[in-house]
């Protein structure tokens, strides 16, 4: 069965499925199928953590080295697989084997290029007996793919940075026609820029330096859209936090970023948690446009020219700081896992403002950039840890993944080589042999 529906009734559901708090309590372990997912990186560990409090039994394929989630104390099961854009038929050929060794157990990731794999192979898992956690092939490509999701936007009158797709270097004429630069060079496919080029995105100062990116990004085979960088701070940055189905929006959150890391090329590293009316609206009609199923993250910053929030990007898939929702009071993991599993949709519920969200690995590493920036004082640095706060990682209750990203923090401190990212195919475990 594939995750999309949305009138799957238990069996002790009657007239249709129910609604069902997101603050409800956890029904009996045995009771509950496994969720089998895809990454243990901090995104993964918040949906490890918001299931396994549940007493959702979760099994965990990794394929990132530096990934920690899978030493959770809620994790049941672990495998190593490929990187799945290198490698698809054998993450295919595990997924199969695991349909075996867990029947009827939802599938689920935390990342772009595992949500890719999943969309377009959604219909031959359901068919092993799966519930896939994807909203369609083409809602879930529109949102990976930046062009795509650009261009929804335009259509239903999302305000976006002005942008340029790239296909030729006359199109970064055309750009510098109708804004001025420093520019962004963004690609269509995030996770496969990041994988070259080691960033999500690249700042260029000048037209010169755009035409040397857009060259690199084009030997790679990667395509990209140059897109005016919008002015203002960390501070401008929102997030909009939804679970959709129905046509509509059944819970919402909504945080305001404080730090990222890299500081002008990363993803965040603080945040705290807001109301902020006006990215509810146009995240609302962009899903509804997408006719997206499921939890998406949409990113917006506001222009500090016009006070208008503007489209940065849109992840179908739990984020990077579904901690923080989690600690706020609202556990997506555990209303995606209701809503699929057990045919419950969610109602409003409001959440805790004002907890701060810490990724502190990270945020130490911009220190030294933000002791540099006038104003910028020890104390703002450290409101996040004054204040009420959640950790990406660091957990009294459930302490391993702290613990195993400290020492490799620590190793590539006194060694000086950083961690590979994947593993290489001959250590990418077969079908039936555990890593722990």
């Amino acid at each position: 069965m594939i995750g999309t529906g949305e009138t799957m009734g238990s069996a002790g559901d009657r007239g249709g499925p129910r609604k069902h708090s997101a603050r409800a309590g956890k029904p009996g372990r045995s009771t509950l199928r496994p969720a089998i997912l895809i990454s243990g990186s901090p995104a993964g560990l918040a949906v490890i953590r918001g299931l396994g409090q549940m007493g959702v039994p979760v099994v965990v394929l990794r394929y990132d080295k530096r990934d920690m989630g899978h030493v959770s104390k809620y994790v049941t099961e672990v495998h190593r697989i490929p990187f799945p854009d290198n490698d698809p038929q054998q993450v295919l050929q595990t997924l199969r084997w695991m349909s075996a060794r867990h029947p009827g157990a939802l599938l689920m990731s935390a990342s772009d290029p595992a949500i890719a794999l999943l969309a377009q192979h959604q219909y031959k898992l359901a068919e092993l007996g799966f519930t896939v956690a994807t909203s369609s092939e083409k809602a879930a490509m529109t949102f990976l793919d930046k062009t795509a999701t650009y261009a929804l936007a335009r259509a239903v009158g999302v305000d976006i940075p002005i942008t340029v797709t790239l296909d030729t270097e006359d199109d970064i004429a055309r750009y510098a026609e109708v804004a001025a630069f420093p520019a962004v060079l963004k690609p269509a496919l995030s996770h496969r820029y990041q994988l070259a080029f080691g960033r999500k995105w690249t700042r260029v100062d000048n037209l010169d330096a755009a035409v040397r990116e857009f060259a690199l990004a084009r030997a790679a085979g990667i395509t990209v859209n140059l897109q005016e960088f919008i002015p203002g701070d960390e501070l401008c940055g929102a997030n909009y936090n939804s679970y959709f189905c129905l046509g509509d929006a059944q819970v919402e959150f909504t945080a305001r970023k404080i730090r990222n890391s890299p500081p002008e090329t990363g993803s965040p590293c603080a945040a705290v948690s807001q109301h902020i009316p006006e990215v509810i609206e146009p995240g609302r009609r962009l899903l509804a446009a997408a006719d997206f199923r499921g939890f998406s993250c949409i990113e917006f910053k506001r222009d500090s020219r016009d006070g208008v929030y503007k489209l940065i990007e849109v992840n179908g898939r739990h984020n990077l700081s579904g901690m923080l929702a989690l600690r706020c009071g609202i556990n997506f993991p555990w209303i995606h896992y209701q809503h699929l599993m057990l045919g419950r949709l969610p109602h409003h519920v409001d959440f805790e403002k004002g907890v701060h969200w810490v990724d502190i690995t990270r945020d130490m590493k911009t220190l030294r950039y933000y002791r540099q920036v006038p104003g910028y004082s020890a104390v703002r640095f450290a409101q996040p840890y004054l204040s009420r706060h959640v950790f990406a990682v660091l957990s009294g209750r459930d302490p391993k993944p702290a613990i195993a990203r400290a020492r490799d923090t620590l190793r590539v401190i006194t060694t000086g080589h950083r961690i590979g990212n994947f593993f290489p195919p001959q250590e990418a475990a077969s079908p039936g042999t555990t890593t722990w």
